[in-house]
């Protein structure tokens, strides 16, 4: 029963309804009138009130909300690049507002997509690149690379990219060729039962992604995010936790990988 009302309200929000949402802007209505009542009846220390703009839901959020499996895969690639102070770090597909804007903070970062970007950030440089596509003047071109929550998506045409059911298999040999030998590559995506769910993403077992790496890359540390948004850093490849995806449905696997030859 829970399933079906998670997939419902899931389907809503893709709708642009988002019914939660709507819940908690509900249920803070009535202390919204009642402190909008207070404000108008007191001293406003000289800020009049020009228009209302509601905010209803806020008063049951806690201090800081996090992004899915965003602020962990971010904050533990982020600090890994800055320890290793790589000589040229590339990045592909990962969140401009979130990863990218991390690390652009502390040194100069690259930037391939396959989509156009209007950014004037010194520290970001933009390269407009589809991966799913032969680029032998960029091979070997950075001793260190990410694409963080991107993969999943080659080939599913979610954003414009041509549908490719072996997509994210190109996008993984094309992150190869970017990287130099012995280069590090800091991947994330979606772990759990293996599955498309289109045009979102694809979910991959973990047994999958060690196959895709066997002889191009080794797995230097695996950490994850569970699916109570818990962070696991720096786990161990057991067999059986392989098997049963970490107990994963909708996970968050990052792997750090080192290029082989």
């Amino acid at each position: 029963m829970r399933e079906h009302f998670d997939r419902a309200m899931l389907h809503a929000r893709l709708l642009g309804l988002d019914l939660e949402r709507t819940a908690r802007a509900l249920q803070g209505l009535p202390a919204y009138l009642r402190d909008l009542a207070r404000l108008r009846s007191g001293e406003r220390a000289g800020f009049p009130i020009r228009r209302l703009y509601p905010c209803l839901g806020d008063r049951f959020e806690g201090a800081g909300n996090v992004s899915e499996h965003y602020f962990y895969q971010d904050w533990w690639v982020a600090r890994r690049i800055f320890e290793r102070a790589p000589r040229r770090h590339v990045d592909v597909g990962s969140r401009i507002d979130g990863f990218v804007a991390q690390v652009a903070a502390f040194r100069e970062i690259e930037v391939f997509d396959l989509r156009p970007l209007a950014l004037d950030v010194p520290t970001i440089r933009f390269r407009q690149v589809d991966l799913m596509q032969r680029h032998p003047e960029l091979d070997g071109c950075c001793d260190s690379l990410s694409s963080l929550h991107a993969l999943e998506h080659f080939g599913l045409g979610r954003y414009g990219d041509a549908i490719d059911p072996r997509g994210h298999e190109r996008g993984l040999e094309g992150l190869h060729h970017l990287l130099e030998p012995g280069g590090r590559l800091y991947l994330s995506v979606p772990i759990g039962e293996q599955r498309i769910e289109y045009n979102a993403h694809r979910v991959f077992a973990v047994r999958t992604l060690l196959a895709l790496f066997a002889g191009r890359f080794q797995v230097e540390t695996f950490s994850f995010v569970d699916d109570a948004n818990r962070f696991h850093p720096g786990v161990a490849l057991a067999a059986a936790e392989v098997e049963r995806d970490f107990g994963c449905h909708y996970g968050c696997g990052i792997f750090e990988l080192v290029k082989v030859g």
